[in-house]
């Protein structure tokens, strides 16, 4: 008898969560938040980046739960990477939802979690920025009706707005409380209109990380010192002054955030209901503004942080190793609510992970993922058809596949010559000036002007120049990924397997890019028309 239980469970998709016990969800997603938080450093040693940034309220949520050490974004783009997350299928199969220029959601196509979990009893709401600047305006968590906010809203501007304040005779602390402040208000406001009797799901989606943030604002505001960060910078990025203030200021943005995620915590705490709710807090890919950062599918641009708790349910101070693509949190949070996971949907749930109280490397199973990107910001002219990217990530090597070498990777430099090459001031501030798959940044400027000189020139290259056909990648020697072995023959037999690989689930998910003899991304409506 007991065994003809377990098979009809498994027939059903029963879910290891039963409908009374069904958990709160409370899911904290940064604007092109990388892998950078303070908890990092006692999983990857001295050293990095992570040295230098403070985040007590993620190792918080990471030391009461599961840290995962080498999750990964579906695509290096907020678009199709919030498209993959909400949907649990992988970003090219979500039709016109699958990049950022001119995104459509098509409801009777696609099914969100959020929308599935209110159709199950749920009440939804969410603060900032879920899924834009696509059309309907943030469509998969049911538009405007379930938006919740503070008045006035400013946390997207967190350090311009602290910089006003502080230009009027306020103090840097009253600055940062204020805005911390709007971020409670807007969560206090979620509160109050939840029926308890339900159980919730929030998203708080802040864009703050995201540029443009003030120069000099993650030493004003956070201490960081760029001083500090001489001799730790990435080595594909120019270690000067100007990258490392700009560098600063992107850690002090994801210590804002941070921040504001600490009076959230604090006033669920206050509810009561802090151990029967699922906290999860990530961003949706690396780095703006910095060269192989967002919209790359190397580390620095796929890599993000990852904390999973529910104190109720399982137990914390763990570390995984498996190596996560983070559209599997649509079928886990389903799975959690005891709700049936729809065929549709790619990713697989995380629960068997989380509740198996173990560290390391948890499933067998979780040794890669596919990433990959078809077209961002490019849209000024009607012949571009983006850069379109498939790639392969397991836990010792990264291989890409770059469909169209003989494009640009960060979009077509608009300049003729150096006579018409950008301003500075057009470079920190203009994504479209050149190479506009590279947001406006004072690094984007740096290197661009400097890219002749023999000490930046590997480096400007390696951010703007085409690319081959394959890249291969052994992460053990190579962790900032800046050799290609693709074409060393010693390794053709590995790139041969990985490439395999990556097709073969490329081909069971039937991707476009692949499966269709006319690729729909290379015509319209997917680009501009003819």
């Amino acid at each position: 008898m007991r065994g003809l239980l377990l098979t009809i469970i498994c027939l059903v998709g029963h879910s290891v969560v039963s409908a009374g016990e069904r958990p709160n969800i409370l899911f904290a997603f940064a604007d092109d938040w990388g892998r950078y938080a303070s908890i990092y450093s006692q999983v990857d040693g001295e050293g990095t980046l992570n040295d230098f940034i403070d985040t007590p309220n993620f190792d918080r949520i990471a030391k009461s739960g599961v840290l995962f050490a080498d999750a990964h974004v579906p695509a290096p783009s907020c678009t199709p990477c919030r498209s993959s997350l909400l949907s649990g299928q992988y970003f090219f199969k979500t039709d016109r939802a699958a990049f950022l220029q001119g995104a459509i959601w098509d409801a009777e196509k696609i099914a969100s979690y959020p929308l599935i979990l209110e159709e199950a009893g749920y009440h939804i709401g969410y603060t900032a920025k879920v899924w834009t600047p696509g059309t309907p305006r943030n469509a998969p968590y049911g538009e405007k009706r379930t938006e919740y906010k503070s008045k006035p809203q400013q946390i997207n501007a967190f350090s311009q707005t602290a910089d006003k304040l502080v230009g009027t005779g306020v103090s840097v602390d009253e600055a940062k409380a204020t805005l911390i402040g709007q971020a409670e208000e807007a969560f206090d406001n979620f509160v109050a209109a939840w029926d308890r009797e339900k159980p919730f799901c929030y998203w708080f989606g802040p864009t703050n990380v995201h540029r443009k943030w003030t120069a000099g604002s993650g030493k004003r505001l956070w201490g960081i010192d760029p001083d500090d960060l001489e001799g730790h910078m990435p080595p594909f990025l120019p270690d000067v002054p100007v990258v490392r203030e700009d560098m600063a200021d992107y850690l002090g943005e994801a210590m804002a955030f941070d921040a504001m995620l600490g009076a959230i915590l604090d006033k669920l705490e206050a509810t009561g209901e802090m151990d029967n709710t699922m906290i999860v807090i990530s961003g949706d890919h690396g780095a703006p503004g910095f060269p192989r950062g967002k919209c790359n599918l190397y580390d620095f641009g796929t890599q993000v942080p990852l904390a999973i708790s529910w104190p109720a349910k399982f137990q914390g101070d763990r570390v995984a190793e498996d190596v996560i693509n983070i559209m599997d949190l649509a079928p886990t949070f389903l799975d959690a609510a005891g709700v049936d996971i729809p065929e549709a949907m790619h990713g697989k749930s995380l629960m068997p992970l989380l509740t198996s109280g173990k560290s390391g490397q948890i499933e067998p199973g979780r040794t890669w993922i596919v990433t990959g990107r078809e077209r961002h910001v490019q849209k000024a002219r009607a012949d571009e058809r983006g850069y379109p990217q498939r790639a392969i990530r397991t836990q010792d090597y990264l291989y890409i596949c770059n469909f169209e070498p003989e494009r640009w990777p960060m979009g077509d430099p608009y300049h003729v010559d150096a006579e018409q090459a950008p301003t500075t001031d057009a470079l920190t501030n203009n994504t479209f000036v050149t190479f506009a798959d590279l947001d406006a940044s004072p690094t984007k400027a740096f290197l661009f002007q400097n890219g002749e000189d023999p000490k930046y020139k590997e480096m400007y290259d390696l951010a703007f120049a085409k690319r081959p056909e394959e890249e291969l990648y052994i992460l053990k020697d190579d962790p900032h990924q800046m050799n290609n072995l693709a074409y060393d023959d010693q390794h053709f037999d590995l790139k041969t397997r990985l490439l395999d690989q990556l097709m073969t689930e490329l081909w069971r998910v039937e991707d476009p890019r692949v499966a269709e003899e006319k690729v729909r991304f290379e015509h319209p409506p997917f680009v501009p028309g003819e």
